[in-house]
């Protein structure tokens, strides 16, 4: 009965060589083996036995021998690929060519490789760099208050000026061209600490140095462009903007109806070779104020002027405000934000053809060029603006939940309110940490488009779902805006960031995967390229390694499902308290290489069309970033014991999420008997690991939140913190440590009433104050310790009290409007500012 025993054996070897992705021949020399085995122990005759092993030898053998291989089981194969694979334009070559794969390719493979993600620097910034966080930035947040600008709808001249002459608008721009030639995450930096004090300096500030003139200036400029204009952007003599969004092209960028054809015309004085432009551009920041913008637009050259197709396709020029035929200068009010935006219009402008980005050789290259920017700066701005209110919402919202008072309790000790401040906690480290990561990676020389798009979703995201908590924290005090009001223009302008750029919904359902399939997969674009190329022997090598992979991520999401991952290598270095997370993840890792596989192989281009499970496909992927990120920065920040509560309930909050993401995939998935396979063999053999982050660690993370210790400073850097009490912010920084003081003599109060050693009586003239000086006078407290109680409650006072205007304001509004409009605005004005103070 031997023989029984060598069947049994036979999955497990399988398995084992499919898990290690053993090569071809190990297969051959391990069947030969095995099938030598069953005969001896099955007693067959030796002509059958020879047969046997003839006809697995010959079998095989087509296989081991490639040029067998290519013409006997390749060649139909890659001949039904090339009819199936739809035709592709230069446009989506482009953006799926785009940028370059980083860490996000190693989880798509199923097999990370955490020793590559440990060893990644951790960003830091140089003297130059930190000093001027610490003063520049520093000195703009105390200048650019959010209501004054917000009632100006603009920075104060003053504070334009600043920001001018300190080179806030050249960060990007190297120091040959008269520019500060900072890092990436300087530049985050620089952008996350504006954001805690006003969106208004942040998007001033943030969009010159992002997608726009300079990066593409800097990228593809001709010498004469650089030297023109960008020694003007660094020191602030120009503005610039980027008109790319049409009112009949938002999410779907490339189809932009704007258009120019290659013609004659005059320019200064002479006859050119140029080119006449016809755009109607709308969501245009900075345009209003703008003295250049770059244009994106599709070029024809119906005559062969340039001697190049008809279509050319998308071009970029830089024109400036003031150029014949531009249209600029009015202006949107998003969610009433007082930065600069607006439409940039015009029809039949004549203009040089030096005016394209680049110089008439680029002409038709603005897709390719705006894609590879795209990643950089999609890395940067929204990120780290929704990180700043991330920060800014913790800081503010936790010392709230710990001075503001309810049922003689504080607030931030209600469970209910304590499950909004683990989010708020947890959401900003884990926000922070794929800021700085991926800010890292762009200065390592990468662009990565995939991550970009996971960083600037799930950041927004999370920062929307932040700032939503911080709302309900504190109630009332949120929703009356006013100079007191910390939070309720972060509220308005959460919106925004989710929108800009790519909106949310389609970056989800159309990108995370739908790109990131093509562009991680080991692969697929290969295969895509030797079809296209008709190169049979580069799809051979790309398909069958294909199919090795397939089978190797199959038989190890099976083994570490069944096993819980325990067995799984990671490097020994890691803290203990996080080895589990890195086994787990290289375990979801497996699982999601192979059902995406699935998915592709079973959909097709159908897939293209179910986007709900592109996108939770993309959720899974986005949320092993998210994780790695996490664990990257807990390393990187010497795994300080009294943050790992964050750690923890971010991680936790990323796999059950995940989890979820597996099951809606299977569960929607069209072939049943696959979705079947993929729950009970691959993904969940045992049931699924993962519940929601406890309550006993959601208690530990509020807790941080609501008292001073150097985890909440953590959390909280680069926050702008005013001495001034009458700032909001600064009025809760010092009404928590003065709540803190007045605690104990709280409790010694509250314990004395209870004893019976004095009696409060009525608290006459509304004064929730009265029981401390009775305590006074009873002589339960001391001079001392009286004041240190009223002093807290005339802090919190300040904390909770909302801004009223006179019933008249909107008729002095109005009128401030009126008279602005005829140029008569500053007696208004004044009234205006005696309404409101």
């Amino acid at each position: 009965m031997m023989w029984w025993w060598l069947i049994v054996f036979l999955p497990p070897l399988a398995g084992a060589l499919a898990y290690g992705r053993a090569p071809l021949f190990a297969w051959v020399a391990a069947g030969l083996a095995w099938l030598a085995g069953l005969a001896w122990a099955a007693g067959w005759t030796p002509p059958v036995t020879a047969g046997v092993l003839l006809a697995w030898l010959v079998l095989t053998g087509i296989f081991l021998v490639r040029p067998l291989r290519r013409a006997l089981v390749t060649a139909p194969i890659f001949r039904a690929f090339r009819k199936a694979l739809p035709s592709m334009s230069q446009t989506e070559r482009d953006a799926l060519e785009a940028g370059t794969v980083w860490w996000e390719g190693d989880l798509f493979a199923g097999h990370p490789n955490w020793r590559k993600l440990l060893s990644y620097p951790w960003p830091k910034l140089t003297a130059e760099e930190q000093s001027f966080l610490d003063n520049e930035t520093e000195e703009l947040c105390r200048m650019a208050n959010d209501w004054d600008c917000t009632r100006r709808q603009d920075l104060p001249p003053e504070v334009w000026q600043f920001v001018k002459d300190k080179g806030f608008l050249g960060m990007i721009i190297p120091k040959e061209y008269g520019g500060k030639g900072f890092s990436a995450f300087a530049h985050s930096q620089v952008v996350t600490k504006l954001s805690t004090r006003s969106s208004v300096p942040a998007v001033t500030v943030m969009v010159p140095n992002s997608l726009g003139p300079a990066e593409l200036l800097l990228h593809y400029g001709t010498p004469e462009q650089k030297r023109h204009y960008l020694p003007r952007l660094a020191k602030g003599l120009e503005i610039p903007a980027f008109a790319l969004t049409s009112p009949w092209a938002g999410s779907d960028a490339a189809s932009i109806p704007d258009a120019g054809v290659v013609c004659k015309g005059m320019w200064q004085g002479k006859e050119v070779l140029g080119m006449r432009v016809s755009f109607d551009k709308r969501y245009i920041t900075l345009a209003p104020v703008c003295t250049v913008f770059g244009l994106a637009f599709r070029l024809y050259d119906p005559d062969g002027l340039l001697g190049k197709e008809p279509d050319l396709g998308i071009t970029c020029a830089l024109v400036p405000n003031d150029h014949p035929g531009v249209d600029i200068g009015r202006r949107h009010s998003p969610l009433n934000g007082a930065w600069m935006n607006g439409p940039v219009r015009g029809r039949d402008v004549f203009m040089p053809l030096d005016f394209i980005i680049g110089g008439p050789k680029m002409a038709g290259q603005g897709w390719r060029m705006l894609m590879e920017c795209l990643a950089a700066g999609r890395s940067i701005s929204l990120p780290g603006s929704n990180t700043g209110m991330q920060k800014l919402t913790a800081r503010t919202v936790g010392a709230y939940a710990r001075v503001r008072y309810q049922f003689k309790t504080a607030i931030g000790r209600f469970e209910g309110v304590e499950e909004a401040l683990t989010r708020i906690g947890a959401n900003t480290y884990l926000s922070d940490a794929v800021r700085v990561l991926t800010a890292g990676a762009v200065d390592l020389g990468e662009k990565p488009s995939v991550v970009s798009a996971i960083a600037k979703y799930h950041v927004t995201e999370r920062g929307r779902q932040t700032v939503n908590d911080g709302m309900d924290v504190i109630g009332g005090k949120g929703i009356c805006l006013g100079p007191q009001n910390f939070l309720g223009p972060a509220y308005q302008q959460i919106p925004v960031g989710i929108t800009v750029e790519g909106a949310n919904i389609l970056t989800r359902s159309l990108i995370l995967f739908g790109q990131g399939a093509i562009r991680c997969h080991p692969y697929v674009l290969d295969e895509m390229h030797a079809a296209q190329a008709n190169d049979l022997d580069a799809f051979d090598r790309a398909f069958w390694g294909h199919i090795g992979y397939t089978v190797s991520n199959a038989a190890r999401a099976w083994v570490m499902g069944l096993t819980g991952s325990h067995f799984v290598g990671v490097p020994a270095d890691v803290a203990p308290e996080t080895r589990r997370y890195y086994q787990q993840l290289t375990r979801f890792s497996a699982a999601f290489a192979f059902i995406a596989d699935i998915s592709m192989g079973t959909m097709g281009g159908a897939l293209k069309r179910k986007e709900k499970l592109s996108a939770r496909l993309g959720d899974i992927l986005s949320l092993m970033y998210i994780a790695s990120a996490v664990l990257r920065r807990y390393e990187a920040e010497g795994r300080q014991q009294a943050d790992a509560p964050l750690m923890h309930w971010a991680i936790w909050d990323c796999m059950f999420r995940a989890q979820n993401a597996f099951e809606g995939v299977i569960a929607n998935f069209p072939n049943r008997f696959f979705a079947t396979v993929l729950r009970r063999l691959v993904v969940f053999p045992l049931g699924r690991p993962y519940v929601v982050p406890s309550d006993r660690l959601g208690h530990e993370v509020a807790r941080l939140l609501i008292e001073p210790s150097p985890t909440r400073d953590r959390l909280t850097a680069d926050v702008y913190l005013p001495k001034d009490v009458e700032d909001p912010v600064g009025a809760l920084e010092a009404a928590l440590a003065a709540t803190l003081e007045a605690e104990p003599i709280e409790a010694k109060v509250r314990k004395a009433e209870k004893e019976g050693r004095f009696a409060p009586g009525l608290l006459v003239g509304g004064s929730v104050d009265e029981i401390w000086r009775k305590a006074h006078q009873a002589g339960v407290i001391d001079a001392s310790e009286l004041a240190v109680l009223e002093r807290r409650g005339v802090l919190r006072d300040k904390v909770i009290r909302v801004d009223d205007f006179p019933f008249e304001l909107a008729r002095v509004l109005r009128a401030t409007d009126e008279e602005s409009a005829a140029g008569r605005g500053e007696p208004q004005r004044a009234v205006l500012e005696a309404c409101v103070r």
